[in-house]
């Protein structure tokens, strides 16, 4: 998607675009966002945008303003015949080379009274996406009957080369293997099939081990009413206390918090979807 400001809209407006829609819609489907900015690694950050393009199980891509970079990684996408869920704003036009592919189209202006129907209609366009990527045209490869590209491994390296990557490889299996082991275990049990753009609905179930000191979620006015030094507990991130609230409108209609996490550090979450629960 879009990351710097475009001079055809507000500051900081694919920002609020990803907070409000596309973060709580990929949660929504079971995903995890992830976007080029989150990327914190000592490489050289395009390698990284690159790998995760082409290696992720789903890539949503926002065509709004016809961003250039966006199209590029788009062609990446398509050529390795991967599923992708399009989205765009309603003021842009549908470009031509891809205006035959179904996406979705959402309100720039994120007014409070659709917002949330648009996460819910974007997570199902997820999950569709997902479920039925063998059977979809996923790109113009399969639409032509062309073979996908493939990443072969036909660099020879030396003997020393392969210890110090071997070495590396090591390394960062024992670091994952201790990451892994700090956080909660996490069982997601299968969606149920349905057809989303014919009705139906969405059963998401998370079977998550939730500690003994955990209490149910916070309603919309128990969130509104933290405040700092206040305990909570997301799914995600786990036990938190709340640094700061900020509201928004003159009746509220929007809450974000500054949480710091005990093993992620500070998280600004839109508490709306954050889906927090009570610490006991």
């Amino acid at each position: 998607m879009p990351i710097s400001d475009n001079s055809n809209y507000p500051e900081g407006h694919f920002q609020r675009v990803y907070e409000h829609l596309i973060i709580p819609a990929c949660e929504n489907a079971g995903f995890t966002p992830i976007r080029a900015d989150d990327v914190i690694n000592t490489n050289y950050i395009a390698i990284d945008v690159i790998k995760k393009i082409i290696e992720s199980e789903m890539v949503l891509c926002d065509l709004s303003s016809q961003n250039p970079n966006v199209l590029y990684e788009l062609g990446i996408r398509q050529a390795f015949n991967k599923p992708v869920s399009l989205i765009k704003d309603k003021k842009t036009k549908r470009i031509f080379d891809i205006q035959g592919f179904r996406d979705f189209e959402y309100d720039e202006t994120l007014r409070v009274d659709n917002v949330e129907t648009n996460v819910e209609k974007l997570s199902q366009v997820l999950i569709s996406t997902y479920e039925e990527k063998n059977n979809d045209i996923n790109s113009l490869v399969s639409l032509l009957s062309l073979n996908p590209a493939k990443i072969e491994n036909t660099t020879e390296l030396s003997t020393e080369t392969k210890l110090i990557l071997n070495s590396i490889s090591g390394i960062d299996k024992r670091l994952n293997s201790l990451e892994n082991n700090s956080k909660t275990d996490v069982d997601i049990l299968p969606f149920k099939k349905s057809k989303f753009y014919g009705g139906g609905e969405i059963n998401i179930i998370p079977n998550k081990k939730l500690p003994e000191n955990v209490g149910n979620d916070f309603s919309r006015k128990e969130i509104e009413e933290l405040k700092k030094g206040d305990s909570v507990y997301h799914n995600k991130f786990g036990f938190g206390e709340v640094l700061e609230i900020e509201k928004s409108g003159s009746t509220v209609t929007r809450v974000k918090g500054n949480i710091r996490f005990n093993d992620f550090g500070i998280k600004k979450l839109l508490l709306d979807f954050a889906k927090l629960k009570k610490v006991l």
